[in-house]
């Protein structure tokens, strides 16, 4: 595929669209290092540095994860579920904080330095003005925080607090979990939260569930999903 020279987003790069997109998807769609990426992609031929990839794996990992929030905005369902993790940065406790819905897919995520009701706020607020609009119901666990939080933002919603209808939210925190390791711990607070919204808009593209659906029905999704990157990729390069 040619590269247009007026696109800004590949100029100056001289591997094409196509080996760029696959090293950002392995990076974000498997738990591997960047190390690891630098040499999956030497067995097909193609020689970069750990440093290369993780430049590709920011930059165009940010745009193909804009792409993905568009198509989801507004078409997930209306029970979300809310979750916070511990994260430790340097010493230092921190929070990841994260909404998903009842299928898992995950909504958004903050990382912050509180686990309070202004931190539970400052989600909400948040994810009400991406998704544009309230939920039908809200499920979290037994944290006073998200009630205080709830009559501020979303006072008509339905909150059901119970820590085992959660799982949904605390589930989704297990890739970010297993990348935590890989990495050796974030660095800053700015590093995860960089990651974790390029990682989780990457999660629900391929996001297809195992235990109810057909096999053939499982490998047209994950065909679609792999369709769908290539052409982010290919738009990109347009």
């Amino acid at each position: 595929m040619t590269r247009s020279r007026r696109d800004p987003l590949y100029r100056r790069h001289r591997f094409p669209a196509e080996v760029i997109a696959h090293a950002v998807w392995l990076y974000f769609r498997f738990p591997l290092s960047l190390r690891m990426v630098e040499d999956l992609l030497a067995t097909r031929g193609i020689i970069v540095s750990h440093q290369t990839v993780r430049l590709w794996a920011e930059k165009f990992g940010r745009h193909f994860a804009n792409d993905i929030r568009k198509q989801f905005t507004g078409k997930l369902w209306d029970k979300w579920h809310f979750d916070e993790v511990v994260i430790t940065i340097g010493g230092r406790k921190h929070w990841l904080w994260r909404a998903v819905d009842q299928d898992g897919f995950v909504l958004d995520v903050l990382a912050q330095s509180r686990r309070n009701a202004k931190a539970a706020k400052r989600l909400k607020r948040k994810l009400l003005k991406a998704q544009g609009r309230a939920p039908r119901v809200m499920i979290t666990n037994k944290r006073r925080s998200y009630d205080t939080a709830k009559r501020e933002v979303m006072p008509s919603v339905e909150h059901r607090s119970h820590k085992g209808l959660n799982n949904q939210a605390e589930n989704s925190h297990q890739p970010v979990r297993r990348r935590e390791r890989i990495m050796k711990r974030f660095k800053s607070t700015r590093q995860l939260q960089r990651f974790v919204s390029i990682h989780d808009p990457v999660t629900n593209l391929f996001h297809i569930p195992r235990h109810d659906i057909p096999t053939n029905h499982h490998r047209e999704l994950r065909t679609a999903a792999m369709q769908a990157w290539h052409q982010m990729a290919r738009l990109h390069a347009a």
